[in-house]
């Protein structure tokens, strides 16, 4: 099975933080959003992923890097792809054509979610989905009474499901998929100015494919600052348990811990309060602090700060008593 992942979008509404960073590789409890995102559907897939195809913007060799290796940490090769301008999910997906055989997962990596379902790899193709309160804010399936997918429908004026699609999807036939996805491009088939995977779908579901869906627990948005930090929090109450959230090369003095709580290696923490829903990035020293629903990236400083609902970057300095600042763009202090 292969898993390819759309990500070129750069991410303007969680600004400043994907200004260096991509968001896909912002933290999560600890770990890119990317990586969470693939190691879950590798728990759902059941059967070996031979192959993580990322495809990207110009995000530069280190990032290139690291998508790599974390392919290669579930025991896949990592590809690379590009997708030089914005045309739509089925453009995006089609610029991995030539990993696009067999099995495979597409998987757009703006979205984390928890499942406890096994994926039926004998299917046609799955979508996965999630219900939701205003289905008109998203792409939804219509389904019949056996459980297969009749129907297609792009933000729905009228109700017609409550099923949201959630962005990842398997097929059975990577090379249908492809094909189709190249007869969209090829014949200048768009909707809304852009080529679009559902048109694909309805395309497959006409010739005979059968879709039927795959309903997740948790469907969770790394969107904007918010959500993010909510994102995060979630996932630390997910996984509390399950992973190693202290490290045990962080440093803690005097400190009240509230789990859930992620600390990383090298981060020194002292004189402070930390919890619940907290995540402080490796190397980051927090003194003197209360912080709550608080998502801290790596080698940062956070002193005399009394924060929640907050999100700080990578080699970020913040000192509550302050009396001098030097902001840059897209930054906010509330």
């Amino acid at each position: 099975m292969k898993i390819i992942v759309p990500m070129a979008g750069r991410g303007s509404r969680l600004r400043p933080h994907t200004l260096t960073v991509p968001k896909p590789l912002i933290p999560i409890a600890g770990k890119p959003i990317v990586q969470r995102l693939v190691e879950d559907i590798v728990k759902v897939a059941g059967e070996k992923v031979d192959e993580i195809a990322f495809i990207i913007g110009d995000f530069g060799k280190e990032v290139e890097s690291n998508l790599k290796s974390i392919a290669e940490g579930l025991g896949a090769k990592g590809s690379i792809y590009y997708q030089d301008e914005p045309l739509g999910t089925a453009h995006a997906i089609l610029c991995a054509k030539e990993s696009m055989q067999g099995n495979l997962v597409v998987a757009f990596a703006d979205t984390l979610f928890r499942a406890d379902f096994s994926l039926d790899t004998a299917s046609d193709g799955v979508i996965w989905t999630k219900r939701v309160e205003n289905p008109k804010a998203f792409g939804v399936v219509k389904k019949n009474a056996e459980g297969v997918i009749t129907d297609f429908v792009e933000k729905p004026e009228t109700f017609v499901s409550d099923e949201a699609i959630i962005g990842i999807y398997y097929f059975k036939d990577g090379e249908f998929l492809r094909d189709e996805l190249q007869y969209l491009l090829d014949n200048d088939i768009r909707d809304k100015g852009e080529y679009q995977l559902t048109n694909a779908l309805e395309n497959m579901k006409n010739k005979g494919s059968q879709f039927t869906s795959g309903t997740v627990n948790e469907w969770m948005d790394c969107g904007n600052k918010n959500v993010t930090v909510e994102t995060n929090g979630k996932i630390l109450g997910f996984i509390d348990g399950e992973e190693e959230l202290i490290s045990p090369e962080a440093k803690l003095e005097n400190c009240e811990i509230i789990a859930p709580v992620f600390i990383g290696p090298g981060a020194k923490v002292s004189n402070s309060t930390i919890g619940p829903r907290v995540s402080i990035g490796a190397g980051t020293v927090v003194e003197n602090s209360k912080l709550s629903d608080v998502l801290i990236q790596e080698d940062s400083q956070v002193l005399n700060a009394n924060l929640s609902n907050s999100m700080i970057g990578n080699k970020a300095k913040f000192d509550g008593n302050f009396s001098e600042i030097s902001i840059g763009d897209y930054s906010v202090l509330e």
